[in-house]
């Protein structure tokens, strides 16, 4: 029963300081954005509500990707979304990558198929924004090199 209470108490403290989202840059995804071209996704999910560092993971990998892939992302090799994993419209992505809380996730789509790997190192670089944005580069220009 002890152990009930302790976890309960740590879930409380865990999601207390989540805050709205109310980032209108978050899209409606739908499975109809499965393509069979080689390209990458690297996708910030999250839920209705976020704490400050869900925020910034979601935030400096966009920055991230438009700093550095701003040609692969006009040329559709490499997309970015913010997508709300609680909205129904967005349920087959979420089970395809398969997603259960705030996440950063990288799709790889190849000719042998679809690969999808979370990145939870992301949510350790948080406090440096340049050190996020270099390690998240080198990341995504090794997927680059893959397809």
């Amino acid at each position: 029963m002890k152990k009930i209470l302790v976890i309960l108490f740590v879930l409380t403290l865990l999601s207390s300081g989540c805050v709205e989202n109310n980032d209108e840059s978050t899209s409606l995804v739908i499975d109809s954005t499965l393509r069979s071209d080689p390209h990458i996704e690297v996708i910030h999910f999250h839920g209705m509500n976020q704490c400050h560092s869900c925020q910034t993971v979601g935030s400096y990998a966009e920055e991230t990707v438009n700093t550095y892939f701003a040609d692969e992302l006009r040329s559709g090799k490499l997309v970015f979304r913010h997508v709300n994993s609680e909205l129904p419209e967005n349920k087959e992505l979420v089970q395809r990558y398969g997603v259960a809380y705030s996440s950063l996730w990288i799709g790889t789509y190849t000719e042998n198929g679809f690969s999808a790997e979370q990145n939870m190192d992301v949510w350790y670089k948080i406090d440096d924004k340049a050190e996020y944005m270099s390690y998240l580069s080198k990341v995504i220009d090794e997927k680059m090199d893959g397809i």
